[in-house]
């Protein structure tokens, strides 16, 4: 699946985007209190460094559209 880079983020970036807080996208990411992560690894998010990346797709299924 290709990207436009728009497409993918940083979780800050996400939150900001989404007007929710950045831990808890990142949440999303590494799962919380013992759950598994919400979104798909490897599809809609990944760990660049120390830096988690997610997809515009992934938090659409889970946040709906963009907050503009």
């Amino acid at each position: 699946m290709k990207y436009d880079f728009t497409d993918i983020m940083t979780t800050a970036e996400a939150g900001e985007r989404w007007e929710i807080a950045q831990s808890s996208v990142k949440q999303l990411c590494t799962g919380a209190q013992g759950r598994p992560p919400r979104l798909i690894e490897g599809e809609e998010f990944r760990k660049s460094g120390r830096t988690w990346l997610v997809t515009k797709a992934g938090m659409e299924r889970l946040y709906g559209p963009e907050k503009k």
